[in-house]
């Protein structure tokens, strides 16, 4: 990270070496005088017709008639005399990577970004900073915070996460800096501690308070070189709760197909830094999992107690988190913005590794919200990038669209690059699924992706994935062969048995799981049965106290294999 020093006040204070500029000898005037003995400090006052001030440093401020300025500047006992000045508030500044990515067209067109809620899941953030205090909503700390500038648990002790905020949402008030969006609610997620470093855990936390909240947009200007699977499973719980997650993809550069973590996970935006010639900045990392580019290089914005300039993927990722929280507050889910992040970004003619969709364009993406058609989300949900398959397999695509109903959208599968299968919508998980036969390919690593089109004809890809078939062992995924609910529910509590029965044609049954689900996804009862052998069956009593959707029974084998099935309740 490189940083220089600035100017946090400047202004000039006029000398007197003379008495021209002088007000008329029958006028007074207000002056500043150092002095070097106590007897110079006595002729000012003798000679003010009011003492305004005096400091410490043998200095006082007077009232005195125009023509004594003359005397007292000649004495030797006095070091200077000098006119009373002012000084000024520097105007404000909009920074280079505001501007390149036209925030400040749409702050014209009145987009502020009020309404949003932006997490800045960092070291904190200053809350008396002038630039954000009018922004700065609540908190939380999961690590302590340290030193003078700790008004409270989630105060920035270190100066990463006021930079972040202030890129993410600086105040545009006439001084200091102005923000990609303006005048969204900050919230500060201290995860690090005053040297920038937090655990796993601390993250984790930070992502899941961030989620429990309601927050739009969560900002992680943080990441490691390995992942951690309690960081990804914050992620994914925040992704299904409607958070936007944007992640600084990290400062390995050059580097090829080394992008961060949390970054790396399909559920949060990767976002690589670029410089003020729309190059790649050299410290960038790079890989397929980068989705956008945001300026990084030499960003201007604020810091405890002042401005500093800073340069890293850091300063990338709030760009983003910025545009997501103007587009959340025009009515935008995170998976919608997200889309609409990425069909509007500018084509620097760098490679996918690199940009991803392209550079931020802030103006495009909310110029996308007046009634132009906007594409559909399309993401993997099941398998996952890495996971090692055999037997029939469901792929599972979540697609959605802000115009189209969620369930008409015309869903595809291809696998290898190969032809489009159709995805037919399962109304009980709310997702499209394709059954995939692996015994047609050879063992080895294949690529799936999927598309979504909606009914004016915008499709949209999503990543693409690579799993291991394995059918070589002949250990094929085990089945659900009943799997009927009774209902015992009351006014007070949801209650429902679940009867069930499954197989496995390799005898290697390990566990049958109930789970009751609320709309989201999360879990309010679960049961889980160790099993084994080639068939088995039971029933599980789940019950919770309403707000459930759906049950969803899992049956795993001692290989890995797995088949999940949802009925609605």
């Amino acid at each position: 990270m490189s940083r220089r020093n600035v100017l946090r006040a400047a202004g000039s204070a006029v000398a007197v070496t003379g008495t021209a500029g002088l007000a008329g000898a029958s006028e007074t005037v207000e002056v500043n005088v150092g002095y070097g003995a106590e007897s110079g400090r006595a002729a000012a006052v003798e000679a003010a017709s009011e003492v305004v001030r005096e400091f410490a440093f043998d200095a006082l401020t007077v009232t005195v008639a125009a023509q004594a300025v003359p005397g007292l500047r000649n004495r030797p006992d006095v070091r200077y005399v000098e006119l009373n000045g002012t000084m000024e508030a520097f105007a404000q500044t909009l920074p280079w990577g505001v501007d390149r990515v036209d925030a400040d067209l749409v702050h014209d067109d009145g987009e502020t970004g009020e309404g949003a809620d932006i997490a800045i899941i960092d070291t904190g953030i200053d809350d008396d900073h002038p630039d954000l205090r009018a922004n700065v909503g609540e908190g939380k700390a999961f690590v302590d915070c340290r030193g003078s500038n700790c008004n409270y648990p989630w105060s920035d002790d270190n100066d990463h996460g006021t930079h972040c905020a202030g890129i993410a949402d600086a105040a545009n008030n006439a001084e200091g800096v102005v923000g990609v969006s303006t005048e969204a609610t900050l919230h500060a997620v201290k995860v690090l501690d005053s040297n920038g470093s937090g655990s796993f855990s601390d993250v984790a936390a930070g992502i899941e308070w961030v989620a429990d909240k309601g927050y739009d947009v969560g900002s992680l200007s943080l990441g490691a070189s390995s992942g951690s699977q309690t960081v990804k499973d914050a992620c994914q719980y925040a992704y299904d709760k409607g958070v936007l997650l944007v992640a600084a993809a990290g400062n390995d550069g050059p580097c090829s197909d080394c992008v961060g973590y949390p970054a790396a996970y399909s559920t949060v935006v990767a976002v690589s830094s670029t410089g003020s010639d729309d190059s790649l900045s050299s410290f960038s990392s790079t890989g397929p999992e980068v989705e956008l580019a945001a300026p990084g290089s030499d960003v201007y914005s604020t810091v405890i107690g002042g401005y500093d300039t800073f340069s890293g993927t850091s300063m990338a990722c709030p760009h983003v988190s910025g545009a997501g929280g103007q587009l959340m507050a025009n009515g935008y889910t995170n998976k919608e913005a997200r889309q609409q992040l990425r069909d509007t970004a500018e084509d620097l003619g760098l490679s996918s590794n690199e940009q991803g969709h392209g550079l931020l364009d802030v103006e495009a993406a909310l110029g996308g919200s007046g009634g132009s058609n906007s594409s559909p989300s399309c993401a993997l949900v099941s398998p996952s990038d890495g996971d090692t398959v055999a037997g029939t397999v469901t792929v599972q695509v979540d697609a959605g669209d802000s115009e189209d109903d969620d369930t008409t959208l015309d869903v595809d599968v291809s696998i290898d690059g190969g032809t489009w299968r159709s995805a037919a919508y399962d109304s009980a998980g709310g997702y499209y699924e394709y059954d995939w036969d692996t015994t047609g390919v050879a063992d080895g690593d294949h690529t799936v992706q999927a598309r979504a089109t909606d009914s004016d004809g915008a499709t949209t890809e999503s990543s693409t994935i690579t799993v291991t078939v394995d059918n070589a062992t002949g250990d094929s995924a085990p089945s659900i062969d009943q799997f009927a609910l009774t209902d015992d529910s009351n006014p007070a509590w949801t209650r429902y048995y679940v009867d069930w029965s499954v197989s496995d044609a390799d005898a290697d049954l390990a566990d049958v799981t109930s789970e009751l689900l609320d709309s989201s996804g999360s879990v309010l009862a679960t049961e889980s049965n160790d099993v084994s052998g080639s068939s088995a069956s039971g029933t599980d009593y789940l019950e919770s106290k309403g707000g459930a959707s759906e049950i969803r029974l899992t049956v795993t084998d001692a290989a890995g294999n797995s088949t999940s099935d949802t009925e609605s309740v």
